[in-house]
């Protein structure tokens, strides 16, 4: 089949699904089908050549819309590619869409986005998870293979969880953040989605490594991830902290991921007890930091150079004020103004420079962990996926769905998420392995395994239908 044969099939079906899902904000039918043209017009290797890529509408494209799913920005159309980017056209890919988010990536539902919320493609009155849900929605329902998105405290895993498929967040420093709109820079990363651990294997080697646009991307060598899918889990030692899988765990979600995890014991893995004793402070010192980053990184969105602007301001400080007040969502504002408060005289101590060193504490524990295994196993969300509108006036609740993701963000160490199951409500569940830095290779081998052993998973409802 021709590249463009292929674009064409994914345009349409982007276009036939989204007025369902919500899943993109722009579909870019022109550009793609050009370089889909220009990829057919020539023989190469290259080793995405034809590949459709949806990405996240926080990550920069040249000429296309970067809205980061709010209103301040808008149409804002970027003036350059992310590195991520830039990588991806060069090994033959093709970006087909701008993916749906909460708004600066702030969320666990996708519900916060100026652009309405994203459906659930296994149950349209859920959500998809967040703040990625677009693009793992996107992964799910068929419409592409692949898809960016990126993570501050698990905004890949646990919509690649809620959704069905595969989700990795690299170590930090693993791909270039040079063009991802900045929430919380010692957090963030950009990560991927994929229907196989082979997917994102092959994209994985494409846009990591070291990139001198980006001070914390490290020159560390880039594996061959693909030829790692290979290796027997025979005898690998698998940690469980038995404390997490108790209160607040819903039945079928632990049910689910023993089981798996009973399975990879039995291709040989020995399964052991591991401690993480901080870990039940994360979701604190995460929204600490989180929020204090953000509202550093937020000041510059002021209506002076880019973006939205506030009409009929008589001067400037007004002009700051309402275009600020009309241009951010509600959940945004709560993060500025937390933010503000734990950086302020008085304060800094008392939270911000406390949670900083619980952050060490947090880091610590799974430096203590991997002497005694070489990854961890949790769950990666503590329910399924829940109703449109379920927690939006409980914010705590909304934030407590990332617990088991924040601290692989605090430590800056890789996790994955794999689709374990299927909950009574044919919903489905994620199982979690957070693996010491650099060690991305090995936790897309444990994935590939749990694939192969079930090939034959059930798709959504809410599918392209390719047969």
């Amino acid at each position: 089949m021709s590249v463009v044969s292929k674009i064409q099939t994914v345009l349409d079906n982007a276009e036939r699904l989204n007025p369902i899902l919500n899943s993109f904000l722009s579909i870019e039918r022109e550009s793609a089908l050009m370089r889909a043209n220009e990829l057919d017009s020539v023989e190469s290797t290259a080793p995405l050549h034809g590949v459709a890529v949806a990405v996240k509408d926080n990550i920069c494209t040249q000429g296309t819309r970067t809205s980061c799913g709010s209103r301040i920005l808008g149409n804002y159309a970027a003036h350059y590619d992310a590195t991520a980017i830039s990588r991806l056209r060069s090994a033959g890919a093709l970006i087909v869409g701008k993916t749906n988010m909460d708004e600066f990536a702030m969320g666990s539902s996708n519900e916060t986005s100026a652009f309405g919320t994203v459906k659930n493609p296994w149950d349209t009155g859920r959500v998809p998870g967040g703040s990625s849900g677009g693009s793992a929605a996107a992964v799910a329902s068929g419409v592409v293979d692949v898809s960016l998105g990126s993570e501050t405290g698990g905004s890949v895993r646990q919509p690649a969880s809620l959704c069905g498929v595969y989700g990795l967040k690299p170590t930090y420093g693993r791909i270039s953040r040079y063009g991802l709109v900045a929430f919380a820079s010692s957090l963030d990363n950009i990560g991927v989605f994929g229907r196989t651990p082979t997917d994102i294997a092959n994209v994985l080697g494409v846009i990591s490594g070291r990139d001198p646009l980006d001070s914390t991307s490290a020159d560390v060598p880039v594996p061959d991830y693909s030829a790692a899918l290979d290796t027997s889990v025979k005898g690998m030692r698998i940690g469980v902290p038995r404390a997490l899988f108790g209160e607040g765990l819903d039945p079928e979600v632990r049910a689910s991921v023993g089981s798996a995890i009973e399975e990879y014991a039995a291709m040989g893995a020995e399964i052991v007890d591991v401690e993480l004793p901080h870990a039940k402070y994360g979701i604190a010192v995460y929204y600490i930091i989180a929020t204090a980053e953000a509202s550093s990184n937020l000041a510059r969105f002021d209506g002076v150079r880019y973006g939205f602007r506030a009409e009929d301001a008589r001067e400037l400080r007004q002009m700051y004020f309402r275009t600020r007040e009309e241009g951010f969502g509600a959940e945004v504002k709560r993060r500025i103004m937390l933010g503000t408060y734990v950086l302020s005289s008085g304060y800094y101590d008392a939270y911000y420079s406390k949670a900083q060193k619980v952050r060490a504490l947090v880091k610590r524990d799974y430096v203590n962990a991997f002497t005694q295994c070489d990854v961890i196993a949790t769950p990666t969300s503590p329910s399924v996926a829940f109703r449109l509108g379920e927690r939006s006036d409980d914010p705590l609740a909304m934030y407590l769905s990332d617990i088991y993701t924040v601290s692989a963000n605090l430590a800056g160490i890789p996790a994955i998420s794999i689709p374990c199951g299927l909950s009574t409500e044919r919903l489905p569940i994620g199982l979690q392995f957070i693996g010491n830095a650099w060690s991305e290779p090995v936790l897309l081998n444990l994935a590939q395994k749990f694939e192969a052993a079930h090939p034959d998973k059930e798709k959504p409802p809410v599918h392209v239908d390719l047969t």
